[in-house]
């Protein structure tokens, strides 16, 4: 049986620093040098071989030596015989796909197990295995399945370690950060949920959104959504100041279902969450909904928290030159972007990327009327559109639509992968417009990017799927930088 350690550490306290330096330590201790990381997925693949080049003067100041690293290639076979033959720590990072398809899938995936000329007829895992590598699992909750656990023995390991935040099966676990552990040490962010509490009444039809409940100018006030009557009879939600004996059905243009109803009773701001009541016995807090919410009103609603949520970061982190960016995972592209037909190469913008906009119009519209506004911080927001702030980072197809991002990782839709990942740092850039991400299911796994700090799922939650809920947070747990690429996380700031 092969030797298995398991190292678990809560996404975002630097797991690929952890396993770096121990690659590092167990050549000075040991005289190890030959080291595989395998991950399950390209995206994951390009992020490990990055932060391999971004830490290397970091590793070298301290151990005064460098990393060799190769990324695995079937096309480039030499890189094999580098990793083989070389001096020094060498590192060859691969995805699981290169390896566990023998006998089945693409030439290219079985080339491993060729004899191949330019090996003198040898195949590149014998001489791969010759070395006795240590591997290291970057995600393997990931790469559970049978055909992996069968191929992972032909590399002859001297012994495999496993480094997750969410192991599927535990083993011979020797060392666990949780989540516990990372927030007491400051190595994380602190997590701030926010839930819209949906409450449909019996006998009530009509629809009412709290969204704030604050001290006003003249007295506590709430921000109340509900359906407002156009001249022209047409029946929208619109968003609305309401205080103490405020009528909705005055407010609403005499929308019957609010006759006699709702007229606000009492206004509570003073614990700091505050209440709404009204003389009909219902009581609201920020966050609730009564009456029928529709699924694209839950929608919508959840997109209006998300970017009031991310502007009041701003507020706060803006002059420190700290980027704030938002994360939303949507159920299917679809939502994001649709096509007419197979010739329609552009598309048209979806239903959640028409309501981003509408909404982040108006928020911006209500943040640049009032008065505390931060001249720069004005500036900012008055310089970048409702289009230009918003982004989907998917797979793309052939014909560069943007399509799900389920299928297995290959070297065919590699450049699909390196376009989800190329402009992270970018993303960083105060320059960059871009600061609300719609996603399918590419970043979890493999997109760290430290300044998400607001995560938005407009999906229904996977049942029971608490690996994937977690991952999803996670991308937002990451201490964040500032222009210069320092991290702040130093409490007083």
């Amino acid at each position: 049986m092969l030797p298995e350690l398991e190292v678990e550490m809560e996404t975002g306290t630097g797991k690929t620093f952890v396993y770096i330096k121990t690659i590092f330590e167990l050549n000075k201790r040991y005289g190890w040098s030959k080291f595989i990381v395998i991950v399950p997925g390209v995206a994951i693949r390009e992020g490990v071989k990055k932060s391999f080049d971004v830490m290397a003067d970091k590793f070298q100041d301290d151990y005064g030596k460098l990393a060799k690293t190769y990324v695995y290639n079937s096309a480039h076979p030499q890189d094999v015989k580098d990793f083989s033959t070389s001096a020094g720590i060498q590192v060859l990072v691969m995805n699981v796909q290169a390896f566990n398809a023998e006998g089945k899938g693409s030439a290219v995936a079985r080339r491993i197990y060729m004899a191949l000329d330019d090996f003198a007829s040898r195949r590149p895992i014998d001489m791969i295995a010759a070395n006795r590598p240590i591997l290291i699992l970057d995600e393997p909750q990931k790469m559970e399945g049978r055909a992996t656990s069968e191929m992972l023995p032909k590399f002859n390991p001297l012994v495999i370690l496993r480094y997750s935040a969410t192991h599927k099966t535990i083993r011979n676990l020797v060392y666990r950060l949780d989540a516990i552990d990372a927030f007491d040490r400051k190595l994380v962010k602190k997590i701030e949920p926010v839930c819209i509490d949906v409450s449909n009444r019996a006998g009530v039809c009509q629809y009412v959104y709290c969204a704030e409940i604050r001290p006003g100018k003249t007295g506590t006030e709430a921000v109340l959504e509900f359906q407002v009557k156009r001249r022209d009879g047409e029946i929208v939600n619109e968003t609305h100041i309401v205080r103490e004996r405020d009528d909705l059905y005055v407010l609403s243009k005499k929308v019957e279902a609010y006759q006699d109803r709702y007229v606000v009773s009492e206004l509570n701001a003073k614990d700091g969450y505050g209440t709404l009541a009204f003389e009909n016995g219902l009581i609201l807090s920020p966050g609730q909904v009564v009456g029928d919410v529709s699924e694209p009103q839950l929608r919508r609603i959840q997109i209006r928290e998300a970017i009031r949520a991310h502007l009041e970061k701003e507020r706060r982190l803006f002059a420190q030159g700290i980027k704030v960016l938002t994360l939303f995972f949507i159920d299917k592209v679809a939502n994001y972007r649709t096509y007419a037909d197979e010739s329609d190469t552009t598309g048209t913008s979806g239903e959640y990327a028409q309501m981003f906009e509408a909404e982040y119009a108006k928020a911006v519209g209500d943040e640049l009327g009032g008065m505390l506004v931060d001249s720069a911080l004005r500036k900012y927001w008055e310089n970048i559109s409702a289009k230009d702030a918003h982004a989907g980072y998917f797979s793309e197809d052939k014909k560069h639509k943007l399509v799900n991002s389920k299928e297995k990782d290959s070297e065919q839709n590699k450049d699909a992968y390196d376009l989800i990942l190329k402009n992270k740092e970018r993303l960083l850039s105060l320059e960059e417009p871009v600061r609300f991400i719609f996603s399918h299911s590419a970043l979890r796994e493999g997109w760290d990017n430290p300044n998400v700090f607001v995560i938005c799922p407009l999906k229904k939650p996977d049942s029971g799927n608490d690996v994937a809920r977690r991952q999803e947070v996670g991308r937002g747990l990451r201490l964040c930088v500032n222009q210069d690429g320092e991290r702040i996380d130093d409490p007083a700031t």
